[in-house]
């Protein structure tokens, strides 16, 4: 497969920065900061009462995607929070940004985890590495200081990075810092773990690469209890996702049982869902078996974009074009050769071709979405966003086009989103529960809103089920969740799919909710379509066109404000496919759009009192796991 590199050598880098510093001198007085922030004023994790166990399931929203200082990519950049701040923060409690002020979620999750990177884990800081970006600094140059003084901090970090990679080595003095940052990741964990009302992940990401210094194969390693591994596993063991999974099968036959979770597969230029193996070889029984095994699921919404689809793969799809992000942008935008392999809908269709070719389907996971944030946050609300690295985005000036300090295509930061969170369908809130709950799939992935969508496929389904008491417990009984497999059609039987979806209770009214079906046809080859099925405000699908009138705006961009006077508050329906074709395989999943909100951008331009950068609104959505077919 061709691969397009997005490499910046040193000296460009060098010179494009230094350009950049000598033509920023202005000051950088930022309006957008926050009082210092006051330990004495810090307002602690708060206090829930445990949630009752529930046989048809309740719903938990969480982040299993967040580093600290512990991660040298994070404390090069003004990170020093620890993994003790992360589940403070996902609880409610107040913490310091890296830029001096304080952060805080609106409303606590349900659970989270720390997971910073395995490769040099603590390194940089508990060895104490020099570098200009302590709390106070970064915030005395944000508040007094130019963007002169800021560009060369971060030059002095960038460079440190670029020349001497994560860490110092991986030697025995190495091994024990290492090993004292994961007992600490540990320790946190287990402090805060609350069965029932809060549930803390022991987990850390592993952050290899292929192909190139830019194709990320990211992957998060969850662990479901108090088991785990001595040290992680990192780059530095093995960069072959195959090694990765093969260590995952050791842990889990040891009873330490993890999986992993891939992300940013949008960053992997193809990488991420090939139709080879790490050797370029055509991928095999084992290997599908391993993937499946030990990846149930996927990250596909987070800071760094979105990895459901791409306008280029889904052409059709009006709602493809979301939060699209790459590292460096190229002249004339992204190539379907550099996007092949890195969406999950995509490859969830390769999945499906290499069944009919193969009889095996390596791809055949669930989804979530998460922060990725390095700042031991969760920062997710679209008027609540303190970014993701203090030194490039931790405050509005620097994630605007007002104060950008580098030239374009330098700094991604002005085109990352808000991140996204896991929603998870468990019978109770502890570890065992939640993950149990990721290896069935029955999750789903939101952009941060708490937006609640339930998704159920069956044969004998019908309207009256909606209007029952027991909706849920009859769907559970006559089908299949999201996340799972259909029985072989009955004779001349179309399937029938339950949508439920309601909007979160603080957030904006519901647009339409949608299904997208996949399938192969006799040729083996994949197609797609996107279905309209459940629409706000009386709206009517045109039957001869298949289109649906736009559901309109509320948002004052000048306010940074919208209103709930469109939409609905909840939609559902039970859909039938009306070009279902038993002997044809194919996976149906949900996808319930919002209306039109202010993005953060926006509410920043407010901030500072200038033009928001584009786009100005954001249709926030939940994307459910898929539910699959086959006739075999």
């Amino acid at each position: 497969m061709p691969v397009r590199r997005r490499g910046i050598s040193r000296p460009v880098l060098v010179w494009s920065i230094a350009c950049a510093a000598l033509s920023s001198c202005s000051k950088l007085e930022d309006p957008s900061l926050q009082p210092a922030y006051d330990a004495a004023l810090a307002r602690d994790p708060e206090s829930r009462e445990a949630v009752a166990s529930n046989p048809d399931r309740n719903v938990f929203f969480g982040d299993l995607h967040i580093h600290t200082s512990l991660s040298t990519d994070a404390y090069v950049f003004g990170v020093r929070s620890l993994p003790e701040d992360v589940y403070t923060f996902a609880r409610g409690g107040t913490i310091e940004h890296g830029a001096g002020y304080p952060i805080r979620i609106s409303r606590p999750l349900d659970f989270a985890a720390a997971t910073d990177h395995a490769e040099y884990m603590g390194q940089a800081r508990l060895a104490g590495l020099d570098l200009p970006t302590t709390r106070r600094t970064l915030r005395d140059i944000l508040l007094n200081g130019n963007a002169l003084s800021i560009t060369l901090a971060w030059l002095k970090s960038t460079l440190y990075f670029r020349e001497n990679g994560f860490g110092y080595g991986v030697d025995e003095r190495d091994r024990e810092v290492n090993r004292d940052a994961w007992q600490m990741t540990i320790d946190a964990a287990q402090k805060h773990n609350q069965p029932g009302e809060f549930t803390a992940f022991i987990a850390y990401e592993w952050s290899a690469f292929a192909g190139s210094d830019s194709a990320h194969i990211h992957r998060n390693v969850i662990y479901r209890g108090d088991r785990v591994s001595e040290l992680p596993f990192s780059y530095l063991d093995s960069q072959r996702p195959e090694d990765l999974w093969r260590f995952l099968q050791r842990e889990n036959g040891a009873g330490r049982a993890a999986l992993a979770i891939p992300h940013n597969a949008n960053l992997s230029d193809g990488y991420m869902y090939r139709d080879t193996d790490s050797d370029g070889n055509p991928l095999s029984a084992e290997y599908a078996d391993l993937r499946s095994r030990y990846e149930p699921v996927s990250e596909i919404l987070q800071i760094k974009g979105s990895s459901e689809t791409h306008p280029l793969l889904s052409n059709l799809d009006e709602f493809a074009d979301f939060e699209l992000a790459s590292l460096i942008p190229t002249e004339g935008g992204d190539s379907l050769d550099s996007i092949k392999g890195s969406y999950a809908r995509d490859a969830l269709r390769l999945g499906l071709e290499l069944s009919h070719s193969e009889g095996f389907n390596p791809y055949k996971f669930g989804v979530i979405g998460a922060s990725d944030s390095h700042n031991a946050s969760s920062p997710v609300e679209e008027n609540n966003y303190h970014g993701k690295l203090p030194m490039m985005d931790g405050s509005a000036g620097l994630r605007t086009d007002e104060a950008t300090l580098l030239p374009a295509g330098l700094t991604p930061v002005t085109r990352w989103g808000s991140g996204g969170l896991a929603g998870v369908w468990a019978k109770k809130n502890t570890r065992a529960s939640l993950f149990d709950a990721l290896t069935r799939k029955e999750t789903f992935a939101t952009s941060g809103p708490r937006i609640r969508v339930r998704f159920f496929g069956g044969w004998k389904f019908d309207d009256t089920i909606l209007s029952a008491s027991d909706t849920v417990k009859r769907a559970y009984a006559g089908g299949v969740p999201m996340g799972g497999q259909l029985a072989p059609a009955p004779e001349g039987a179309s399937p029938r799919f339950i949508v439920i979806a309601m909007r979160d209770p603080d957030g904006a009214n519901l647009d339409r909710v949608q299904i997208i079906k996949a399938w192969a046809d006799k040729r083996g080859a994949s197609h797609e379509k996107v279905f309209d099925v459940a629409v706000s405000d009386g709206r009517v699908v045109d039957t001869a066109t298949g289109g649906l009138p736009a559901v309109g705006s509320s948002v004052d961009i000048d306010a940074a404000s919208y209103t709930n006077t469109i939409g609905d508050a909840s939609l559902s329906t039970v859909w039938i496919d009306p070009e279902f074709d038993a002997g044809q395989e194919a996976f149906y999943y949900a996808r319930v759009i919002e209306i039109p909100t202010p993005r953060w951008s926006t509410y920043d331009a407010k901030t500072l009192g200038i033009e928001p950068m584009a786009p100005a609104v954001i249709q926030e959505r939940a994307i459910t796991s898929a539910i699959w077919y086959s006739p075999y």
